[in-house]
């Protein structure tokens, strides 16, 4: 197949043709497993039957109005949203970046609208990941995904991640807005403190500043519960969400209090597909399995399961020196002898039929679907196990 796509992915050697559940055949009819889910996106496996059939129905009804008008499932996806949650209102766009820079362009409007325009400062975590639109790259702190874009936003700072005495440094009356991933995900898996996080909602409070968390990759029961806030006993004032939200079909939410969500008035922010009806009938049917106590108690379940099963791999081989995360986002690091190898792992594994990620070079990175069975994960870890056999011997 001749790539007619701009050079800007490195594609695998490999084209998916159809998949089921957590499998996935190739065009020349190889099968794997798939413990990537779509970079935490597939949340019910590929082509769930419930998804299915709420896309179908709603592509019979209504495809898209514009924001010109309301949808009644637009309407059903925000009411869901916002009753299992902190939020009172919703705005829907079509991906975690676009959820992002909605947050970020709110923050700094909320504060101008209540403090002025000195009140524009966003910090965030070095490291983070939050996009790839100008802004969202420039909060996210990662200069690799930068640098060739600059001249940058202004008025933002980094501070290292879960160091308290560093936010507590750099917070002030300039501060509109904390941003935090629950779990930095591009960076490695890497779970926010208690500590962190908490202190976060405090010097928020005590600043007049807004707690922005970033849920794009942790929400929607990815960490076993629906989102990842409710781990930590804190709030935010806002949140974004993507991924997991639509099962597969693209959309993006950002969420917010009342209070917050006043500032977003008429004309002061837009998305021409956002709240599409086919995405949000989709998100609904999604949503409906997901905020299951029976499905979250099974990402609970299994990601206990796939971690246990990694630590015992990389006990017996040597390849892992800690395994983290929380639910079914996993991270496994790799030990001092294979550091900067994590893609050569994930091609490894590709060639013994199962698809996996990376979260930066040393860290090998799983984020199946929610609905993982055993058998698909005993078939995954055997198949894992012989690549790291052969990873280890190239």
């Amino acid at each position: 197949m001749q790539n007619r796509l701009t050079p800007n992915f490195a594609f695998a050697d490999m084209v998916p043709d159809h998949a089921l559940g957590s499998r996935v055949w190739s065009t020349e009819g190889r099968e794997y497993i798939d413990l990537a889910g779509g970079i935490a996106v597939n949340a019910l496996g590929h082509c769930h039957p419930a998804l299915v059939a709420a896309l179908t129905a709603q592509a019979h009804k209504l495809w898209h109005v514009s924001n010109l008008y309301t949808t009644e499932a637009a309407q059903a996806l925000a009411q869901r949203l916002t009753e299992h949650s902190f939020a009172d209102k919703v705005f829907f766009c079509n991906s975690g970046a676009e959820a992002n820079e909605a947050a970020f362009k709110l923050a700094r409007k909320y504060a101008r609208d209540h403090a002025g325009a000195h009140k524009h400062e966003i910090i965030a975590c070095t490291n983070a990941f939050h996009g790839r639109t100008l802004f969202t790259v420039s909060v996210g702190g990662q200069p690799k995904y930068s640098a060739d874009f600059a001249p940058l936003p202004a008025g933002i700072t980094h501070i290292p991640f879960n160091d308290v005495a560093a936010l507590r440094a750099a917070i002030g009356p300039q501060t509109c807005a904390v941003v935090v991933e629950p779990i930095q995900g591009e960076s490695g898996v890497l779970p926010a403190s208690a500590e962190f996080l908490q202190a976060a909602r405090a010097l928020c409070d005590e600043h007049n500043a807004l707690l922005v968390l970033d849920e794009v990759q942790t929400g929607i029961g990815r960490t076993g519960k629906l989102f990842a806030y409710e781990h930590y006993g804190v709030e935010p004032d806002i949140l974004t969400s993507a991924k997991a939200l639509g099962g597969g079909f693209p959309i993006g939410a950002m969420l917010a209090s009342e209070r917050v969500a006043a500032s977003l008035s008429v004309g002061s922010h837009g998305s021409t597909f956002g709240g599409n009806p086919l995405a949000c009938a989709v998100a609904c049917a999604a949503f409906d399995i997901i905020n299951q106590p029976h499905t979250l108690a099974q990402v609970a379940a299994q990601g206990q399961k796939l971690q246990a099963a990694l630590r015992q791999l990389g006990e017996r081989s040597g390849v892992f020196a800690q395994v983290r995360g929380q639910g079914l986002l996993i991270g496994a690091v790799l030990a001092e002898p294979y550091q900067g190898r994590a893609g050569e792992l994930v091609a490894a594994a590709l060639q013994h039929g199962l698809m996996v990620l990376v979260a930066g070079p040393n860290v090998l990175r799983l984020a199946p679907s929610l609905l993982l069975n055993d058998e698909d994960l005993d078939a995954g870890m055997a198949r894992l196990r012989a690549a790291v056999a052969d990873f280890q011997v190239a």
